[in-house]
């Protein structure tokens, strides 16, 4: 559609958080499409598959009112990000702030992405307080130890943790 306004809200997604829930939620309200692009990034060494992560953000789109669900759609990618970012014909980047190395972070990436293609612009969007402190790193953390991640993440995402570290639970 004409005039449309696409946007890419990437991520390894591993797993998806509340925080990450809460970015899909708001993007929406500024795109009329959004495009969940999760990283094929090896080198992160994700602990869910790109299928499981896929997985998991269609369980996520379908807890969204029908009407922005059927907005959003999951693509993976592999390569630099504002390549994928034109092939879809996003117009805008979403990335979520939490905390200040966030900020730094990102702001250099949007520069370069800017420098690579101006016509794509990213917009930040700052994690409300009660998601500030989730990172996917810390609810892996927490399950691994055998501890409850059942309010950073949706039941279905909890559930899949508790399996992936079924037995595994470190012995003090």
């Amino acid at each position: 559609m004409a005039g449309e306004r696409i946007g890419l809200y990437p991520g390894t997604f591993d797993p998806i958080t509340t925080g990450h829930a809460e970015i899909i939620r708001r993007s929406m309200r500024v795109v009329d499409r959004l495009i969940l692009g999760p990283a094929m990034n090896i080198s992160k060494g994700p602990l869910f598959t790109l299928e499981e992560r896929c997985d998991m953000l269609r369980e996520a789109i379908a807890e969204l009112p029908a009407d922005v669900g059927a907005r959003v759609s999951i693509v993976p990618f592999t390569g630099l990000l504002v390549h994928f970012a034109k092939a879809r014909g996003a117009t805008v980047i979403v990335r979520g702030l939490r905390t200040v190395s966030d900020f730094e972070y990102e702001i250099q990436m949007s520069n370069m992405n800017a420098r690579m293609e101006p016509d794509i612009e990213t917009i930040f969007l700052v994690a409300s307080d009660r998601h500030q402190f989730i990172a996917s790193s810390l609810i892996k953390d927490i399950a691994k130890l055998g501890g409850d991640t059942s309010s950073f993440v949706s039941a279905k995402v909890h559930a899949r943790l508790k399996a992936k570290f079924a037995g595994q639970q470190a012995v003090n």
